[in-house]
C-alpha cells in the first residue's frame, strides 16, 4: 500500500513537471494577424485635379434683358480630412479659380464684363460606407464661403463682386490601394449667388457652380 502510494506521487510529481515543457513543444493555435484595412491616424489628405464648371448667369437691375457666361477653370486643389469615426468624417476643401465674365445678351452682349478669382473654401460632413473593400463610396453636405480676390475691370468699371454664403452637396469614391494610399472621384455642387455692383449697374451674379476632381488620396 505504501509502495503503491509512492509510486503514484512520483508519477503525479514527473506531470507536473513534464506538463509545461511538454505545451512549449505544441504547435501554436495563435491567430493568425488580420492585416488593417485602413490606418489608425484619423487624418487624410487628397490633391486632385478640380474642374469648376460654373452654371453662369448675371441679372442686372438696369436692364433685365443682360446675361452673361462665367468661364470654366482647372486648378489644382488640396483637401483635409478628419476621421470621427470609420463612417463619419469632415472635410475641408482648399483652392482658387480664375474666371471671365463675358456677356451673352442685352447691351453688354459680347463685352467681357471683367475678371475675378474665387477662394471658396468649402466644409462638409460626410458619411463614408466601409462594407465594400478596397472601394468606399461617400455623401456629404456642407457649408460654403467664397472670396473673390484680384476683380478687374472690362467692359464694367469699379467691378465688385460682393463675398457671398452658400451651400454644398457631394458624391464620390476612394479605391484604396492599400491601408494608405487611393485613387479618388469627387463631385460637388455649390450653389453660389453673390451681388455685382459697377459703375451705374446693380446686380446678381449666379455662378452655381459643379466642381469635378479626381486626385490621390493619402491616409496617415
Amino acid at each position: 500500500m505504501i509502495t503503491s502510494l509512492r509510486a503514484s506521487l512520483f508519477a503525479a510529481t514527473i506531470l507536473s513537471v513534464a506538463a509545461p515543457a511538454l505545451a512549449a513543444d505544441l504547435p501554436s493555435r495563435a491567430k493568425a494577424p488580420v492585416l488593417a484595412t485602413q490606418a489608425a491616424s484619423p487624418w487624410q489628405i487628397r490633391l486632385r485635379a478640380l474642374a469648376v464648371v460654373p452654371a453662369g448667369s448675371l441679372s442686372l437691375d438696369q436692364d433685365a434683358a443682360a446675361d452673361a457666361k462665367i468661364s470654366n477653370s482647372v486648378v489644382p486643389e488640396v483637401d483635409i480630412s478628419y476621421y470621427f469615426t470609420k463612417n463619419i468624417a469632415a472635410e475641408l476643401v482648399l483652392g482658387v479659380t480664375p474666371h471671365t465674365v463675358t456677356g451673352t445678351s442685352g447691351s453688354i452682349a459680347g463685352a467681357r464684363v471683367g475678371k475675378t478669382t474665387l477662394l471658396p473654401p468649402t466644409l462638409t460632413m460626410q458619411y463614408h460606407f466601409t462594407d465594400f473593400g478596397a472601394l468606399q463610396p461617400y455623401v456629404g453636405a456642407g457649408v460654403n464661403y467664397t472670396f473673390f480676390l484680384d476683380t478687374k475691370d472690362g467692359a464694367a468699371t469699379n467691378l465688385k463682386i460682393k463675398s457671398a454664403p452658400g451651400a454644398a452637396l457631394q458624391v464620390g469614391f476612394d479605391y484604396m490601394l492599400d491601408a494608405n494610399w487611393g485613387v479618388n472621384v469627387d463631385v460637388k455642387k455649390l450653389w453660389l449667388r453673390p451681388d455685382v455692383t459697377a459703375t451705374g449697374l446693380t446686380g446678381n451674379l449666379r455662378i452655381d457652380p459643379w466642381l469635378i476632381g479626381t486626385g490621390a488620396t493619402y491616409r496617415f
